[in-house]
């Protein structure tokens, strides 16, 4: 123990001495210690910290696989879901999820809320029980139960002001009084946004099995391995295959972990390519400061000498050079926590509040990632401290005090201290490549929007609650009044309403059966299916490719008309001309009217309800708004240019729409107000997080390849100061060194690049999935990089080269 305090007293005034070397070392470390901590606490929260439910490994999620299509859809039948609940022994819990737009009545005025539709032992199921009051029981979780419901911490405390005594009161939940029987504990949320829950059953016992929109939790019982679960629901799938096959030919179950339906595969391999770029960016900083190290090493040569011919072992020396460089990278674990707290603001203030992660995959430093920190310090500490302790342990004694003092460089040393550069370049190279990549992606994203111009567009939403909005008719003669106020103000051009706002969500996925092509039961194709008033392709300002738009009085009437996709067109009429498409009919199999539908227009592919747009265009249908009205509706609104050449105003008009809807009615609830420019943000967040963060490691690569090839240079220069005044003292001209230094820049950096495009054509591979339009071997990726790594060699060399040409020859040759 003496010894070791020994020890770091020495290194704590060693460090002191060099200021500037200790400056320079810290930041590096500092640097690939906050990336890495910043990263890592994203990789804990979403792929290694238990989640904070009771025995978490034995939740699972199950779904239905359509086996044709091999598509896991996430969701399930609510009555596949009860037989699956009664008929299965393998969990202990079975509870199905989802959620609704909801009017909380109650205050000074109506509130929009977004509620979670649960099953009575959802609760029970997670392991989590109210903090106040109680969860809900069996019986409330049936046709014609009286309204009961759960309130969110969040909710509880900025409606009610946190008062324990709401529990029992009764409020007005879209317009029929409900009981409030519980509130939930501050952390909880399930699973994204949901303010509140209500039960499911009131709501959903009627549902088709055709409709599959329930998310499902379940928790295996003790002793139940995963395989078993399995295999015991997939015979209760084939069971109600045969006895339901109209709605179940075709779909068989999958149980999961339930941490997997959470993170998607993208998401694990987004979040691993991110901690393997944050590895590369400290191994970069090790390279760097071992760099450091060496170069000091030279200048201490005579110390360590003079140490040993004292009687110090190998290992001494070697032990109290490796504890100054650990002492070094726990001084740097302070300022690298702090960038990490710092990184970890700047993600969380990427990811939109409309478009949240789970709150219990969020972010933060805690003491896992401390402790963390501390552990990538120690390992960082003896990764770039353990070449150069070694190195300089080794030395000849006598040979060393013989050459104290001389400018010597020593070729091992310095061939070591090149190939740390050439590391260096290589996984910069690597890095900046992913980079590249990501942010080409993202931009291809940007250009290609929802294909239409979202500028001049603004969307805002409002909901129709109550028994006067109960049927189609009223809510289609409601929202024909709104679009026509609206249209009447000045600046406005166009107004539509529809269920879904393209990119933003909404609109309902459906079976069609296509006439003169039947399917089998189960197998008719799938399609996208929006309704919309007239007026809405001017809106938009999308253009036909064949056909018309809708009339003012088919946009009015629940009229058998549609606008279709150029997908739906090429997928559910192959090899037909857009002439020939029109004109052709299908019908929505649960419309129990059996009406046909006829196309009379065909358009461009628009985003509809797709997040990333690397996905594949979806069957598109669109019809008249009354044959699909909801009480959840959104009012696109097209502005006008303000002057001539002026630009279109989205945020000018939001009052005035505000007030064309209260003249309309004063209780229906607004919300969502936000330009089209920022819904499609919200929908392309993840690539621009994604293109950010990659673009900043790449950065924070490039200046530490930088610093090492400037700092590698530097000191050659130095050590070859006899060597540069000989040249020069025999004829070389200033040009003539210039050329020499620079070129041993560029060479290290032509070996580095070379190693890296090797490495980056490798690794790039498995990013295939993520890339939106752009080839993971893109050539213009891989040339930029490595001719901007080349071009900052040569620039970080030029300093130095330039020095030497000033080197006096005789004043280099009187030197030792």
């Amino acid at each position: 123990m003496d010894t070791l305090l020994q020890d770091l007293r020495f290194s704590l005034r060693s460090l002191r001495r060099s200021p500037g070397f200790t400056m320079v070392a810290a930041l590096c470390l500092a640097l690939g210690i906050g990336v890495n901590a910043t990263v890592y606490s994203i990789v804990d929260a979403i792929l290694l910290r238990p989640l904070p439910f009771a025995e978490p490994e034995r939740l699972v999620a199950l779904t239905q696989v359509d086996v044709e299509r091999g598509r896991n859809t996430e969701s399930v039948a609510y009555a596949n879901f009860v037989d699956w609940r009664e008929r299965s022994r393998s969990f202990e819990q079975m509870a199905g999820f989802d959620n609704r737009s909801m009017t909380l009545g109650g205050g000074e005025e109506p509130e929009r809320i977004v509620a979670g539709l649960v099953s009575w032992n959802l609760f029970a199921t997670l392991g989590v029980q109210p903090a106040l009051g109680r969860g809900f029981r069996a019986d409330e979780d049936r046709p014609g139960a009286p309204g009961v419901i759960v309130l969110g911490d969040e909710l509880w405390r900025r409606r009610y002001g946190a008062d324990p005594s709401v529990v029992g009161h009764v409020v007005q939940v879209n317009g029929a009084p409900y009981t409030i029987v519980g509130v939930m504990p501050r952390e909880f949320r399930f699973v994204n946004r949901e303010e509140a829950w209500t039960p499911i059953g009131p709501v959903q016992h009627a549902s088709p099995r055709t409709s599959r929109e329930l998310g499902v939790v379940a928790r295996l019982r003790p002793g139940v391995s995963l395989a078993r679960a399995r295999g015991e629901l997939a015979a209760v799938a084939r069971q109600l295959e045969a006895e339901h096959p109209a709605a179940n030919r075709g779909w068989a179950s999958h149980v999961r972990p339930f941490r997997d339906s959470i993170v998607s595969g993208d998401t694990d391999l987004v979040v691993w390519t991110m901690m393997g770029a944050v590895t590369f960016v400290l191994l970069i900083a090790c390279a760097n400061v071992a760099n450091l190290q060496l170069s000091r090493g030279v200048s201490r040569a005579r110390e360590i000498a003079l140490r040993a011919a004292l009687g110090a072992g190998r290992g001494r020396i070697a032990r109290q050079l490796l504890t100054e460089s650990i002492v070094l990278a726990l001084l740097s674990a302070p300022m690298g926590v702090a960038l990490a707290w710092w990184g970890m603001d700047l993600v969380a203030s990427a990811v939109p509040q409309q478009d949240p992660i789970p709150t219990y995959l969020q972010w933060r430093l805690d003491g896992r990632v401390l402790l963390y920190a501390v552990v990538v310090s120690l390992l960082t500490g003896v990764l770039f401290g353990l070449a150069p302790a070694l190195q300089a342990s080794r030395r000849d004694l006598q040979r060393t005090l013989r050459e104290a003092g001389a400018r010597g460089a020593g070729g091992g040393r310095q061939r070591l201290r090149g190939a740390l550069v050439v590391a260096e370049v290589a996984l910069s190279l690597v890095l900046l490549v992913g980079a590249s990549l990501f942010v080409r992606s993202f931009l291809n994203a940007q250009r290609v929007g929802g294909g239409f111009d979202t500028r001049p567009l603004m969307t805002i939403r409002f909901y129709m609650f109550g028994e006067r909005y109960g049927t189609d008719g009223a809510r289609a003669r409601r929202v024909d009044d709104v679009v026509r106020r609206v249209e009447a103000l000045p600046g406005v051009a166009a107004a539509t309403a529809s269920n879904q706002v393209p990119l933003g969500g909404g609109g309902d996925v459906v079976r069609v059966a296509v006439e003169g092509r039947p399917a089998p039961a189960g197998q008719e194709p799938t399609l996208f299916f929006s309704g919309v008033t007239a007026h809405w392709l001017r809106t938009l300002g999308v253009p036909l490719a064949a056909g018309r738009d809708f009339t003012d009085a088919e946009g009015r009437d629940s009229s058998g008309v549609a606008i279709v996709n150029r997908t739906m067109a090429r997928q559910l009429w192959p090899g037909a001309g857009p002439a020939e498409v029109l004109g052709r009919r299908f019908r929505v199999l649960r419309d129990r009217s059996g009406q046909w539908i006829t196309v009379v227009g065909i358009v461009p592919d628009i985003a509809d309800d797709q997040k990333l747009p690397g996905v594949e265009p979806t069957p598109s249908a669109y019809v008249p708004y009354p044959y699909v009205s909801t009480r959840s509706t959104a009012l696109i609104v097209r502005v006008r240019a303000s002057g001539a050449g002026g630009a279109a105003d989205p945020a000018s008009v939001a009052p005035a729409v505000r007030e064309a809807l209260r003249a309309s009615d004063p209780t229906l609830p607004v919300f969502d107000v936000m330009s089209m420019d920022e819904v499609r943000a919200i929908s392309y967040w993840s690539y621009q997080l994604f293109s950010w963060t990659f673009g900043i490691f790449g950065g924070v690569a490039l200046f530490l390849a930088l610093i090492g090839v400037y700092g590698v240079i530097s000191y050659g220069v130095s050590q070859r100061r006899r060597e540069i005044g000989v040249r020069i003292a025999l004829g070389a001209r200033g040009r003539d060194v210039l050329r020499l230094v620079v070129g041993h820049g560029v060479g290290l950096a032509l070996a580095g690049v070379g190693l890296g495009l090797l490495g980056a054509l490798g690794v790039t591979r498995v990013l295939t999935s993520i890339l939106y339009r752009v080839s993971p071997s893109d050539p213009l990726s891989f040339a930029g990089t490595a001719l901007a790594l080349i071009a900052t060699a040569a620039a970080a060399s030029y300093a130095p080269a330039r020095r030497a040409t000033r080197v006096d020859p005789m004043v280099a040759l009187r030197e030792d």
